[in-house]
């Protein structure tokens, strides 16, 4: 009866109530994210001045998806996944409003942001771990791109204002004070989904409760390996992250040497880059639909590639917010599809390790590629060509597996149905995965 009625609990734009509360959480979540996104580069650079040392932060932060993302996502497709949010959301929260606290005790050194950093990352691959595996519980399967679309452009607009209230907002309070606003808005998302009456697992389903936490992860590791489709785009994502890690590492070098932005304009680049992601984001149902994954994710990620490079050779300010704009619009159209297409490809027993398995196999490499950025740049002194060589890099790698299994990657998926579970098989390369 509870099912039933939720399917009539159904607006007319196709999304249930239970998407609706789980979407609003989520909004409040992500701009309280977004500040913290612009106060703790600037916090670290103005505690060191140093590119390497930024390096550090942004391997710190991915650092746990290579230690501990294949174990935890298998452990969240054994548990309660809304309960386990719910208490990674406030775990979070208390993590990042630490650092307010030690600053206001003039207690705060930088090792000990790179540990909340550590710390945050641990719980948000938990997070995002039954994120993945929820949204195919709340909405159809038509539905996925669109419902994706919609959390990636709230997500984006709550980064359009997140650094512009955070520029603000440091004018008058310090910058470390600035991760409370986060805390408490992982408060608001434990509290959105406490109010869902969906569950997040599949009923039914009760994969990796007869085996130990270890096959689990080994069967996810082997679906992802064998599958065509998966294999490739978690191979292509580590080669493009590996390279854009060094330049994502060092935005607010870049604003403040090349571009010559003090605070607020570096907020403003902040929120460019989520103007770009609001829009494609909304583009991404109505692109799908035209056009081939192929044709949208990889061209998308080409885009971005060429607009790095065009960033590159820029020193007009806001010539420079376009360009931003248009690379992170595109490398967000691709995730969205990337997404989409493994949540429909992957059956729901199997998508939380999946979704992390993905996640370390793309991740991995970020960790060097920040460092590596850094030293590059304190080496030679030149961000220009450190942006250059990202952006022609990016759009030469999503061409190179144009040629591959990605090319079509719309055989490997048969319409409204699921991939057989790993130990019926997983499709090789000649042979699209049957569901």
């Amino acid at each position: 009866m509870e099912v039933q009625q939720a399917e009539l609990e159904v607006s007319t734009s196709g999304f249930n109530s239970d998407f609706w509360k789980y979407w609003v959480g989520q909004t409040i979540s992500n701009l309280g994210n977004s500040i913290t996104l612009f106060a703790l580069p600037l916090l670290v650079y103005r505690l060191t001045g140093s590119p390497l040392n930024l390096g550090i932060s942004t391997a710190a932060n991915f650092l746990p998806y290579l230690l501990f993302g294949l174990i935890l996502g298998a452990w969240t497709d054994r548990i309660d996944r809304k309960r386990m949010m719910i208490l990674t959301d406030a775990g979070r929260g208390v993590v990042v409003a630490t650092i307010a606290l030690l600053a206001l005790l003039n207690m705060l050194p930088v090792w000990w942001i790179y540990a909340v950093g550590f710390l945050h990352s641990t719980l948000t691959i938990c997070f995002e771990s039954g994120q993945f595996a929820a949204i195919p519980n709340l909405v159809k399967q038509d539905n996925l791109v669109t419902a994706n679309g919609r959390i990636q452009a709230s997500y984006a607009a709550a980064q359009v204002l997140g650094p512009v209230l955070a520029g603000v907002l440091v004018s008058v309070i310090p910058v470390s004070s600035l991760t409370l606003l986060d805390g408490a808005s992982f408060l608001v998302s434990a509290l959105s989904l406490m109010l869902i009456k969906r569950s997040f697992n599949a009923s039914g389903t009760k994969a990796g409760s007869e085996q130990g936490i270890l096959r689990d992860t080994l069967d996810g590791l082997r679906y992802v390996l064998k599958h065509p489709v998966l294999r490739n785009i978690s191979l292509m994502m580590a080669l493009v992250n590996v390279v854009n890690a060094a330049a994502m590492a060092q935005l607010v070098v870049f604003a403040t040497e090349r571009l010559q932005a003090n605070n607020s304009q570096i907020a403003w680049i902040y929120s460019a880059t989520s103007i770009g992601i609001v829009a494609f984001s909304l583009l991404a149902g109505p692109l799908r639909k035209r056009w081939s994954f192929s044709v949208v994710a990889l061209g998308a990620l080409m885009l971005d590639g060429l607009a790095q490079v065009a960033l590159a050779f820029t020193q007009w300010y806001w010539l420079a917010l376009i360009f931003l704009g248009l690379g992170w619009g595109m490398g967000m159209l691709f995730n969205i599809n990337t997404s989409s297409l493994r949540q429909a490809i992957v059956p729901d027993h199997l998508l939380g390790r999946i979704m992390s398995i993905a996640s370390v196999l793309a991740w991995s490499a970020i960790p060097l590629g920040a460092i590596g950025g850094g030293l590059v740049l304190q080496w030679t002194h030149n961000v220009v060509l450190l942006y250059a060589m990202v952006g022609t890099l990016t759009f030469l790698i999503p061409l190179c597996f144009s040629f591959t299994a990605l090319g079509r990657a719309e055989r490997y998926v048969l319409q409204d149905e699921k991939p057989l579970p790993v130990s019926q098989g997983a499709g090789t390369e000649d042979t699209p995965a049957q569901a």
